[in-house]
């Protein structure tokens, strides 16, 4: 039986979908339960991803050619791309964090991209994985930006141009606002690349159908195509928020 098969069947006349069983994490060994040690298909996909950026870097850089070869061309244009938006949006104090953000940025991209490869599964379609990318760069930069200004950084919540009856206002507010920062920041990541893979795995079950298999497959190209631009918007998004979050705490009066 195929994949499409066990995702459709019919149960009273009716057919019933299970678009969301393949973001089911599942140990690669055995049946048993998932413990924090135990391999997963998520684990896989992760070092999948971390090899893609690794052999990018190593194989791409390696020969350093005046003419760059295609990879290191590829190299090159993500390094320059990362680089630039951290220097522009932080500043040229932020360019010593370069090497962190474009991590990042490598990371969720290899991870979203490997994901659109059939029967492959989605580490950033997980809100644990996409938790722990928000809230390391929530600590990150509340660390840093007390380190680097001291207890100036809770400039960052007092409005000096407002007027002062709103100023206390406005800092609550604003605070509220910083505590929700992590919690946006995982969530629009794992929400957008959870809702393309279920909108495609829906499609992919209406293909079995004859009727409306020509219709189905259009449509799944038509997504697949779209979860690709999404995939790399998502790992831009999640990327600039990074740095406009590390702006504010390095130069919080700004």
């Amino acid at each position: 039986m195929t994949e499409v098969e066990e995702d459709i069947h019919t149960k009273d006349g009716d057919l019933v979908f299970h678009p969301m069983d393949q973001f089911i994490v599942k140990p690669l060994f055995g049946d048993g339960p998932v413990m924090w040690y135990t391999p997963t298909n998520a684990t896989l996909w992760m070092l999948l991803a971390v090899l893609c950026v690794v052999a990018l870097f190593v194989l791409g850089t390696r020969g350093r050619a005046v003419i760059p070869t295609r990879l290191q061309s590829v190299a090159e244009v993500f390094y320059g791309f990362i680089y630039k938006m951290v220097e522009d949006v932080t500043g040229h104090d932020g360019v010593k964090y370069f090497p962190w953000v474009m991590t990042l940025f490598l990371f969720i991209f290899f991870s979203n991209m490997l994901a659109l490869i059939p029967m492959s599964f989605s580490p950033t379609s997980q809100i644990a994985v996409t938790a722990v990318l928000g809230f390391g760069v929530f600590f990150a930069v509340t660390i840093i930006g007390f380190v680097k200004n001291g207890a100036h950084f809770l400039g960052l919540f007092w409005m000096k141009d407002a007027p002062l009856f709103l100023r206390p206002i406005i800092a609550v507010i604003e605070v509220i606002s910083y505590f929700v920062r992590p919690v946006s920041h995982s969530i629009r990541l794992a929400g957008n690349i959870t809702a393309g893979h279920a909108v495609i795995k829906v499609f992919a079950a209406f293909a079995g159908i004859a009727l409306i298999a020509p219709a189905s497959i259009l449509a799944i190209t038509a997504i697949y195509a779209l979860e690709v631009l999404v995939a790399v918007i998502q790992a831009y998004v999640f990327t600039i928020l990074t740095c406009v979050y590390l702006k504010d705490a390095l130069h919080p009066g700004h």
